[in-house]
């Protein structure tokens, strides 16, 4: 990088006005959090810039991630915890108003749907289902997948709380995510399914309007250059890429890449002349 792109970026650093963070990968991986999390969550809002925390998670909602990330030792104010799965309710009415869905996910993802208007069909009753929407499902099974593929070939809209294909639980290892159980049903239905969480716009016009900032004021930080780094480049946001393994040029869509959070935090500083 050249020495006045180097200016340019550090100038936009020093003017950020709000953070959001993906967790899965960026803030915690599996049981532990990564190293400088609570050092730099702590240095930003000893600054009063606002952080959210915004994550792709289609299995709990803002409260469970809330008590997790607080048992790491991190706590969250309501507003600053913010999950794909809570859109998914809204986002189908938005598109289509209140519908029966065929719902393949978490009682959470049930709740969220019901909240929002619309009506659950078992799967017996995929015939009648209006909308499929999938989100991370402990019970999946083939006669779900069967169920559901069913009623999108039939004409269900298809909805994905995300399409990330998995998530990690810790180090080299990782579950199968919501976007692999999405997958399952497109192959079998022919109907590809509209994303609700990253890198869609929905969650990162959300996390700019609780930042209370303007878009290219506030960063997005993530560990995925498919949902966590093109999505916020989309939203308009400056796109900050944690990454330890690479060592070639990053993609167009990052703005600055970072080897962990302890590199961020001294970038930042950095940028606003030592000023914690």
């Amino acid at each position: 990088m050249k020495h006045g792109q180097d200016r340019s970026i550090a100038a936009r650093l020093a003017g950020l006005r709000g953070f959001a963070f993906d967790l899965d990968g960026t803030i915690w991986e599996g049981p532990r959090l990564m190293p400088g999390a609570v050092e730099l969550v702590g240095a930003l809002r000893g600054d009063e810039i606002p952080v959210v925390f915004a994550s792709n998670s289609s299995r709990h909602g803002a409260r469970v991630l809330h008590g997790r990330l607080a048992g790491l030792g991190i706590e969250s104010a309501p507003g600053e915890m913010l999950a794909a799965l809570e859109l998914a309710g809204e986002e189908v009415a938005r598109r289509m108003g209140a519908v029966r869905v065929l719902a393949l996910g978490t009682d959470e993802l049930d709740d969220v749907l019901v909240s929002s208007g619309h009506e659950l069909v078992p799967e017996h009753e995929w015939k009648v289902a209006q909308a499929v929407v999938v989100g991370i499902d402990p019970h999946f099974s083939y006669d779900r997948l069967r169920s559901a593929a069913r009623a999108v070939a039939a004409g269900a809209a298809f909805f994905a709380v995300n399409l990330d294909r998995r998530f990690p639980v810790g180090p080299d290892e990782f579950d199968p995510g919501c976007g692999a159980l999405a997958e399952a049903i497109a192959v079998a239905s022919g109907v590809r399914p509209v994303g609700i969480g990253k890198p869609e716009l929905p969650l990162f016009r959300t996390a700019i309007e609780r930042l209370g900032c303007e878009a290219h004021q506030a960063a997005m930080v993530g560990d995925s250059t498919a949902s966590d780094i093109e999505g916020g480049r989309a939203a308009g946001m400056f796109t900050i890429w944690l990454n330890a393994e690479s060592d070639g040029p990053p993609p167009d869509c990052v703005d600055l890449r970072v080897r962990n959070l302890g590199e961020l935090l001294r970038a930042w500083r950095e940028a606003r002349g030592g000023r914690v």
